[in-house]
């Protein structure tokens, strides 16, 4: 048994199966460390992240209740790049934080594998260092733009601006030590690959 767990980072653009390759590793006995719940867990009311907000943006970007009002902060930062960075700069130190919190525990409890599901990973260089592996699922934009759509109920428009203030493929595939082409796998296919991968690299 190793003396470390494997830190295992998985990325990829919105829609492209990221969440799902995440719990076929968790079926393989890793442990998951989701970038995404960890934002919206500092976001409810009372979360870490308000006060640094509301004191940033005030409390249009509020919900009744305190938490973040996603839509009213969605349009914000679409309007204004500024404010993307603003927003990023509160909440992606509190994220890491919050990471390695975690994964320092679960490597205590005796994971040999923690798998970080980071959307913006290949957006932050510090993200990069903090792991051992980069696996990259990837897939065509119109594929993003159909599951996305279908999922979310979304315009093409709205998931269109949502891609183009992501990574490019290009940039992401740049960052890889491995890479999932999720196009148009099925599900025992897509188990299959992770599972060879997994394989790979020691699990």
């Amino acid at each position: 048994m190793p003396a470390t767990a494997l830190r295992l980072a998985i990325t990829g653009g919105i829609g492209s199966g990221k969440s799902t390759v995440g719990q076929l590793f968790v079926k393989l006995g890793a442990s998951l460390i989701d970038a995404d719940a960890l934002s919206h867990e500092l976001t409810v009311a009372g979360g870490a992240a308000m006060a640094p907000i509301a004191a940033r943006f005030g409390s249009s970007v509020q919900t009744q209740d305190g938490a973040l009002d996603r839509a009213a902060m969605r349009a914000l930062i679409y309007e204004d790049p500024l404010a993307r960075r603003a927003l990023e700069d509160i909440i992606h130190p509190l994220v890491a934080q919050l990471a390695s919190e975690r994964g320092h525990h679960a490597e205590q409890t005796g994971s040999r594998c923690i798998v970080y599901d980071i959307p913006l990973l290949a957006e932050s260089s510090a993200w990069r260092q903090r792991v051992d592996r980069v696996l990259v699922i990837d897939c065509a934009s119109d594929t993003q733009i159909a599951r996305v759509r279908q999922r979310s109920q979304l315009e093409r428009a709205a998931v269109e601006a949502i891609i183009a203030v992501q990574a490019t493929r290009l940039k992401r595939l740049h960052c890889a030590d491995c890479v999932i082409d999720n196009s148009v796998a099925s599900l025992a296919q897509l188990a299959e690959e992770v599972r060879h991968i997994a394989i790979h690299f020691g699990l």
